[in-house]
């Protein structure tokens, strides 16, 4: 098992256990049948990412080879702190911190592009479709997007030129973070409040699985909540207690079962850019 999968499950025990006794929103039913079905997902991507995984390493080892990606063509070293203490040592963490701050850029990147293209919307919808949001819900991926960004992040690995190292820190502090983010946790208002200068917190995230279509386009942060804030997608709402989740569309009940989740991506569907806000307002209140 790797770093970041056992790091993500100690989280997520803890996550569970604190949603318990800490929830924010009460009055949650079928706990388990809800985190059952959203784990059978995860097991199924989790199978897809360790099929994949030897493209990943393999493009890794051809970056470090032959020197490939912006980290390498860098080439940051110790003559960068020339008379510091520590340089190689403070080289090392610089080109980690970059690794992982261009990483999450990706992230933003690719999230974003999942609510605006409608053909990779077909598969981001099954995430949104969670009725009610708690950590599980962090593991809720349709295996056919799974699929495609494994496809696309040993290319992304290449460009940046990353590491085994570097990547697996990340990774290890990006599931931490979601399963954070997505978890019903009663956080501390002031907590919150400083927590979302730097990283997601709960409260932002939860504008973002919000079926208004203006704040489910919205907070597209994975790890930094700061890429909202620069490309002009961050929202936010006081009344947290009052948000709706879910599309709207196809988050009934009988759309719950495993089966029909597959299936998904083959109905109709639009993406929330394309619903107009009168829709969602009436969904939204049909709902409640």
């Amino acid at each position: 098992m790797t770093p970041d999968l056992i790091i993500g499950l100690i989280v997520l025990t803890l996550l569970l256990v604190l949603e318990g006794t800490m929830p924010f929103y009460l009055g949650r039913e079928q706990r388990l049948r809800h985190g059952l079905r959203n784990g059978t997902l995860a097991a199924l991507n989790g199978a897809i990412s360790a099929l994949l995984a030897p493209l990943l390493i393999g493009a890794m080892a051809f970056a470090e080879q032959h020197g490939i990606g912006l980290l390498h063509w860098l080439s940051l070293d110790g003559s960068l702190f020339d008379g510091w203490p520590f340089p190689e040592l403070l080289a090392t963490l610089l080109t980690l911190a970059l690794a992982v701050l261009l990483f999450d850029l990706w992230m933003y990147a690719w999230h974003r592009a999942n609510h605006e293209i409608p053909f990779l919307w077909r598969f981001h919808q099954v995430h949104h479709t969670d009725p009610a949001m708690d950590a599980t819900t962090a593991l809720r991926f349709h295996p056919g997007e799974l699929l495609i960004s494994s496809l696309l992040n040993p290319l992304v690995v290449l460009a940046l030129g990353m590491g085994l190292t570097q990547l697996v820190l990340y990774k290890s502090v990006m599931l931490a973070i979601i399963l954070f983010h997505h978890s019903n946790l009663r956080v501390p208002s002031r907590w919150e409040a400083r927590l979302r200068w730097l990283i997601v917190p709960p409260s932002m995230h939860r504008v973002h699985h919000s079926r208004i279509p203006r704040e489910t386009n919205s907070n597209y942060g994975t790890v930094f909540s700061f890429w909202d804030r620069l490309f002009g997608s961050f929202r936010w709402r006081p009344d947290l207690q009052q948000i709706v989740f879910g599309t709207g569309h196809h988050d009934e009940p009988a759309w719950q079962s495993l089966p029909r989740l597959l299936r998904l991506p083959l109905a109709p569907t639009r993406t929330p850019t394309q619903y107009t806000e009168q829709e969602a307002t009436l969904g939204a209140a049909n709902h409640v």
